[in-house]
């Protein structure tokens, strides 16, 4: 299992304490020092069976200065928004748990973390 986290993010404190409370095993990926490339932002969303923007996190500066919310949400801009999320990975909603049953979730909630786990534990 792999969580990526922004260290500054108490929802992503959140999630590693109620991962060591578990005795989880992850690996812990500070995202915005090591930067996930396009292909690997297009797998993580293919786990999480969700759309680039779905991740996105369109209230921070870097969103505004592109105008996130006025670029169009279908497959003809889907290259767009990965390649902003790999430009800019302050917009990537956190933290994303991948699991080692091919699963990922956005574990914003405890109930969130607590599904990972139910997958990890499936693998």
């Amino acid at each position: 299992m792999e969580i990526w986290i922004n260290p500054a993010c108490s929802k992503c404190r959140s999630a590693i304490t109620l991962l060591d409370a578990e005795g989880a095993e992850y690996t812990v990926r500070r995202y915005l020092e090591d930067v996930p490339s396009a292909d690997e932002i297009r797998a993580v969303l293919e786990r999480l069976d969700l759309e680039p923007w779905d991740i996105t996190r369109t209230q921070e500066a870097a969103a505004k200065e592109l105008g996130l919310k006025e670029w169009p949400r279908d497959e003809g801009a889907r290259d767009r928004w990965i390649a902003a999320l790999a430009e800019h990975p302050g917009l990537i909603q956190r933290p994303i748990i991948t699991a080692d049953d091919g699963t990922a979730l956005v574990a914003r909630s405890e109930e969130a973390v607590r599904e990972a786990l139910a997958h990890n534990d499936k693998a």
